[in-house]
């Protein structure tokens, strides 16, 4: 029997589509692109504008030019507030990324080896707990763990005799930054380990029991077989934890309001500080707008790196 041509086949699957459609399956789109444009392509547009105005949010915008962004460059608040967000990064991106690759290797090829899939699955459901808690729910049972006279922490360290080290953690400049650190770390862990056991589901045993028997330990098949497999994984959590770094806001809200004085305070704090509580309504948009354009960069370089490696490993 003598197959169909291509230009057959094509002609066969076209005929398939409803004759009244006549292309009208864009039609099925506008109501996305409709949402889209109202939450997002709207208050974008207009949160620039706003950045070049003089506005307190009661009578009209007056344009003022570049002079909330000349005044951003010289604020020492707002790039106090950066650099507060590179240890967000740190807390949010390094730490649960190699922790989380480390501890998703474990739970896949040691314990689920040996316990069985039902405890691996166990622990990382346990890992993955502090995602599914609303984020002011858990900031504020944290704070109720790290208050400086009643908390659990100064309590349990008085109990075992470690009172001097008792300390008020959150309203402490030198503390409060690496207690929140210490805190996004526990909330962001689970994410990484979720999404790379998923990811080593595709890699074949059969890798790891050739490698075992050529001799290589643990740590060797975890840095040939699992790491340089599960590479796009790796690039969409390092991508999409520094997003949610940058634009941390509730736990920073809820636990320090940016304080003591400007040790916890991050750029989406801050813009909503100048937005809401002293009604420099263009200012805070212009330090928003910043940050849309520093995410932006960001993602534009996460996505040409990871373009880059893909075409070296072809």
């Amino acid at each position: 029997m003598v197959s169909a041509s291509p230009k057959r086949k094509k002609r066969q699957s076209q005929s398939l589509l409803p004759a009244s459609t006549g292309g009208g399956f864009w039609w099925y789109l506008v109501p996305g692109f409709v949402l889209l444009t109202g939450v997002v392509l709207v208050p974008l547009v207009w949160n620039v504008y706003l950045s070049f105005t003089s506005y307190r949010g009661i009578r009209p915008p007056k344009w003022i030019g570049l002079e909330n962004w000349t005044r951003l460059l010289s604020d020492e608040k707002f790039w106090t507030s950066f650099g507060n967000s590179v240890a967000m990064i740190i807390a949010m991106v390094v730490v649960p990324t190699l922790v989380g690759l480390v501890l998703a290797a474990m739970l896949f090829d040691l314990i689920g080896k040996k316990f069985g899939g039902g405890v691996a699955s166990f622990l990382r459901a346990t890992y993955y707990l502090p995602q599914i808690l609303p984020v002011v729910i858990a900031a504020i049972v944290i704070g109720w763990i790290l208050r400086p006279e009643n908390g659990a922490l100064n309590v349990i360290l008085k109990t075992v005799g470690l009172g001097s080290l008792q300390h008020n953690w959150l309203g402490s400049p030198d503390t409060a930054l690496p207690a929140i650190m210490v805190i996004m770390v526990w909330v962001q862990l689970g994410y990484p380990v979720v999404i790379f056991m998923a990811a080593l589901q595709r890699v074949n045993p059969e890798l790891y029991e050739a490698a075992e028997l050529d001799g290589a330990n643990w740590f060797q098949r975890f840095r040939w077989i699992t790491v340089s497999i599960i590479r796009p994984e790796i690039f969409v959590v390092t991508l999409t934890c520094t997003i949610a770094a940058l634009k941390v806001f509730g736990p920073i809200y809820t636990l320090t309001r940016g304080g003591p004085g400007t040790s916890t305070i991050v750029p989406s704090y801050y813009s909503y500080s100048e937005f809401f509580q002293t009604q420099q309504v263009g200012y805070g948009a212009t330090i928003s707008t910043a940050l849309t354009v520093l995410i932006v960069i960001v993602s534009f370089l996460f996505i040409a790196a990871q373009n880059r490696a893909e075409k070296k490993e072809s």
